[in-house]
């Protein structure tokens, strides 16, 4: 089961993301982190600032810095893959208004105040997880653990030199 969240535009700074980011519910803080990621090209530093919105009390760890720019770099097709409508044919270019689908399965909350939820990547054959913890204090849902979900994936038809 999963949800669709779809955005007008996507957040560039954490003032913007803050005004978006309604973390009520575990599947809008997934799909807010992606859009948060798109920006890592046009200016890093903001990314990381609009991430750390979304962690709550954690901030990102410089290791979990560097794994970002370390699986971004010359890559920003993998977030796009995530946008629905993207596909290596057609080089990850999501449309807008951009939505990302978020899915659930039945070990998705296993543990009270914890969840994990997944997104498909256009170009990946399964789908990749993303972690979330609940403060109860709030009620809000914030990212928690590694960011394994920018694994490679299919290169962009335009960078193939074999298409």
């Amino acid at each position: 089961m999963g949800k669709t969240i779809t955005f007008s535009s996507l957040p560039s700074s954490a003032e913007e993301m803050r005004a978006i980011a309604d973390l009520s519910s575990p599947f809008n803080t997934a799909a807010l982190a992606i859009a948060a990621l798109a920006n890592y090209e046009a200016n890093p530093e903001k990314t990381i600032e609009m991430l750390n919105v979304l962690k709550g009390p954690e901030p990102l760890s410089p290791f979990q810095q560097q794994f970002i720019r370390e699986r971004l770099g010359g890559k920003m097709y993998v977030v796009r893959s995530y946008f629905n409508g993207t596909s290596p044919q057609n080089n990850y270019q999501p449309s807008v208004p951009y939505s990302i689908e978020v899915n659930e399965n039945p070990y998705s909350y296993q543990n009270e105040g914890y969840a994990t939820l997944w997104f498909t990547s256009s170009g990946a054959d399964n789908p990749r997880p993303i972690s979330l913890r609940k403060k109860p204090s709030t009620g809000e849902w914030f990212l928690w653990g590694d960011i394994t979900y920018l694994s490679d994936i299919r290169i962009p038809v335009e960078q193939d030199p074999w298409a």
